[in-house]
C-alpha cells in the first residue's frame, strides 16, 4: 500500500515548479503503478500551449476556473471545480487560469512520468527513454 500526504510531498523533491504552474508528484512511475498522479495548480492568469504527445491525460478541476482550448477544432471550454477533461487524441491545447485564482488540478498520466518532467518547446514531456 502507498499512502502519501500532500502537504508533506510539497516539501521533497516531488514539488516541481516551472513557468505557470506547479505540481506535486503524489504517485511516479517507480512506484509501479501504470499511471502517475499529481495535484497541479495552474497560477492564476495563465496561459499553457501544451501537447502531450507521448502521454494520455486525465484532469478534475478541485479549485478555481478557467479554460481549456482545443486546438484542433477552436473549441473553448469551461474548467470550474467538477469538471474534467481527458486528452484521448493527445490533443494540442491551451489551458488557461483565471486572473482572480489559481486553479488546482488532480491529473493522471500514462504512461507515468518519472518526476522531474516539464514541458518541452513543443508543449510536451519527453519520454523517459527519450
Amino acid at each position: 500500500m502507498i499512502v502519501r500526504d500532500l502537504n508533506e510531498a510539497k516539501n521533497t523533491e516531488r514539488h516541481v515548479f516551472s513557468d505557470g504552474w506547479d505540481s506535486v508528484r503524489l504517485l511516479l512511475k517507480a512506484d509501479g503503478m501504470g499511471f502517475s498522479f499529481h495535484i497541479t495548480t495552474i497560477h492564476a492568469g495563465a496561459e499553457l500551449h501544451m501537447h502531450y504527445k507521448n502521454h494520455l491525460e486525465c484532469v478534475y478541476c478541485v479549485d478555481g476556473t478557467g479554460s481549456i482550448e482545443d486546438l484542433a477544432t477552436g473549441r473553448l471550454h469551461p474548467i470550474r471545480p467538477g469538471v474534467m477533461y481527458a486528452l484521448d487524441k493527445h490533443d494540442k491545447h491551451i489551458l488557461r487560469a483565471d486572473a482572480d485564482k489559481p486553479m488546482v488540478m488532480a491529473c493522471a498520466f500514462n504512461p507515468p512520468v518519472s518526476g522531474k518532467e516539464v514541458h518541452q518547446a513543443d508543449g510536451s514531456y519527453a519520454l523517459e527513454d527519450a
